[in-house]
């Protein structure tokens, strides 16, 4: 990463070349000199307009927009014109236009990527290409030393699963909200789609469809096109993080494990999700004044999502009893979670059949806690374990019944209960009912907006709920990442990125408050995060970067600095040697 220059910026295009590159194009804000030195004065018109005023005109043209499909499609053209007022635009407006340029209507988008297509939004690599990769690699990063590449295969987009060519929409998406909340330098950031084909009929039956259009590559042939990817990251943009998203979870897990020590690698789905909740977990966990490794969690749901909050919250027991002299190992961890399927609990006698083969052994309950149980629903869990903590990742709307959350109520004065399925349709519960059915003692935190509940006994007031967005964490989990330079990110890191979340969580404060910030404060948010991240990189020794300040104030002083300021315009000077 680079400081955000200062002096003129040197910029070697003129003409309708500065116009139409969205890195330095000012549209009606370029100034009277500048019209002159770049050959604009009669390209645009004569009145000189502040960023404020494009930002307005912007605004206006947005809302003009009927629906939230044309909304997104008028966001997309934007950020192919001008970066600076793209991004100015979406920190005016960010609650509002955030499910815009994300989930859900980002969804919409991706699935009807075929048809709304006008121009390429990054690098597409695929199998019948497999021996020009390098080529077409190197051709998309060419002059530039990379800080982010997000990538994803599209198997398993936004909840509407296999989107084949579609997929680089997520990766572009997700590049946008790394330099929206977290400050990473849009030139430097690359989405890419690896197009392995897919197995959406829709797809393949659509005329239109701009994608492979062969069935999804699978096996060994699948495992050697992301063995060449990923070593052409390696190879020539060795400092930059490489994030996975919406991968299918058997490859997700797998390639996780496989290239996390070789490389800077995150996967949003697994480990993102993870660290929203265990930051959720941890405020619920203090307002109860209680510790995490005294949680009985149940996991209702056991995809990647689910998998991936079982590890991240065992593996942050593990660090949290090694602080205390108290030493867990994974496996007494992974004893305080119960995980449940669509088969009922996950237990060795279901037979490998029915539990995936992503579970670990250590998740899976020994039979004889179970033996008269046959096959076991939440509630029977619920009535025997007595848990603490209840998260539902499964989809199943309405699955934490009445019966459910009064058993929970009956063993723990503040159950911790986290309905985190999207959209709100598939809620395993709407936390007004909750609130209800729990005399407003349960502690809440959803994977969708819900408004705030009203609090029993208490007049007028009301309990804030939580929302785990992802976006809360994972930027500033890159960007301390990218700012150390670190040569993996560690699981330190990120229960240390986690832990610092926790502590910015209202409900500190005042226990009727949410479980986690306001999105609004995101950007504030992702940067202490990406401190805390940045530190405990240092402390491990994984960091690669040189020339950062030992003491805690120059280093937050120097990080600041770091990140790309896009939404202000920079002055420019013409000079044949500056940037293209």
């Amino acid at each position: 990463m680079s400081n955000q220059a200062q002096s003129p910026l040197k910029v070697a295009l003129k003409g309708p070349e500065i116009l139409n590159n969205p890195r330095f194009n000012k549209g009606s804000a370029f100034s009277r000199e500048e019209r002159d030195e770049f050959g604009l004065r009669g390209r645009l018109p004569y009145a000189v307009d502040t960023l404020e005023d494009q930002v307005k005109r912007a605004y206006e043209q947005f809302k003009a927009r009927p629906s939230d499909i044309q909304k997104n499609s008028f966001l997309q053209s934007m950020k192919a014109q001008n970066w600076t007022l793209f991004y100015a635009l979406l920190r005016s407006h960010l609650i509002e236009m955030f499910p815009i340029i994300y989930t859900p209507t980002e969804a919409e988008a991706i699935a009807d990527y075929s048809h709304l297509f006008r121009r390429s939004e990054g690098l597409y690599l695929s199998p019948p290409d497999v021996d020009k990769m390098e080529a077409d690699f190197l051709d998309a990063c060419e002059g530039r030393e990379l800080d982010l590449i997000v990538v994803s295969d599209a198997e398993a987009i936004l909840g509407i699963g296999d989107q084949g060519s579609g997929g680089i929409g997520i990766s572009s998406a997700k590049a946008v909200i790394y330099s929206l909340v977290a400050g990473i330098d849009p030139s430097k950031a690359l989405a890419v789609a690896l197009d392995v084909g897919t197995n959406n009929s829709d797809l393949l039956d659509d005329p239109l469809y701009i994608g492979y259009r062969e069935q999804r590559l699978r096996g060994q042939k699948y495992d050697d096109f992301l063995e060449k990817f990923v070593g052409l990251v390696k190879k020539h943009q060795p400092k930059c993080l490489l994030h996975f998203e919406d991968f299918g979870v058997t490859n997700a897990q797998k390639l996780l494990a496989k290239y996390r020590d070789q490389h800077s690698i995150f996967n949003d789905d697994i480990q993102g999700t993870g660290a929203v909740t265990l930051a959720a977990l941890q405020a619920a966990v203090a307002v109860t004044k209680s510790k995490l490794i005294d949680q009985r969690v149940i996991i209702y749901g056991s995809g990647s999502a689910g998998l991936g909050i079982a590890r991240q919250l065992r593996d942050a027991m593990v660090l949290e009893s090694e602080s205390e002299d108290k030493t867990l190992s994974q496996e007494e961890a992974a004893s305080r979670f119960w995980l449940i399927d669509k088969h009922g609990l996950i237990k060795k006698s279901l037979g490998q059949e029915k539990i995936r083969d992503e579970i670990e052994e250590t998740f899976i309950r020994d039979e004889k806690d179970w033996e008269a149980e046959g096959e076991t629903s939440l509630l029977d869990v619920v009535k025997k374990v007595k848990p603490t903590t209840l998260i539902g990742t499964s989809t199943h709307a309405g699955a934490f019944t009445e019966e459910v959350v009064k058993e929970m109520c009956k063993n723990v004065d503040k159950p911790i209960i986290f309905p985190l399925s999207n959209p709100t349709k598939l809620c395993e519960v709407d936390p007004k009912d909750a609130n209800e059915w729990s005399e407003g003692k349960a502690l809440m935190a959803t994977g969708s907006p819900f408004p705030p509940v009203d609090i029993p006994g208490k007049d007028k007031k009301k309990y804030i709920i939580a929302e785990c967005n992802n976006a809360l964490i994972y930027p500033g989990l890159g960007l301390g990442t990218i700012l150390s330079s670190a040569s993996k990110m560690t699981d330190k890191m990120i229960v240390a990125g986690s832990k610092r979340l926790s502590e910015l969580a209202p409900a500190l404060r005042d226990p009727d408050q949410s479980l986690l910030p306001e999105f609004g404060d995101a950007a504030e948010v992702n940067f202490e995060v990406a401190l805390a991240v940045l530190d405990q990189a240092i402390e491990e020794g994984v960091n690669k970067e040189r020339g950062i300040p030992e003491d805690k104030d120059e280093r937050r002083r120097w990080a600041e600095g770091k990140r790309w300021k896009g939404t202000e315009y920079l002055d420019y000077t013409y000079d044949e040697s500056g940037l293209r």
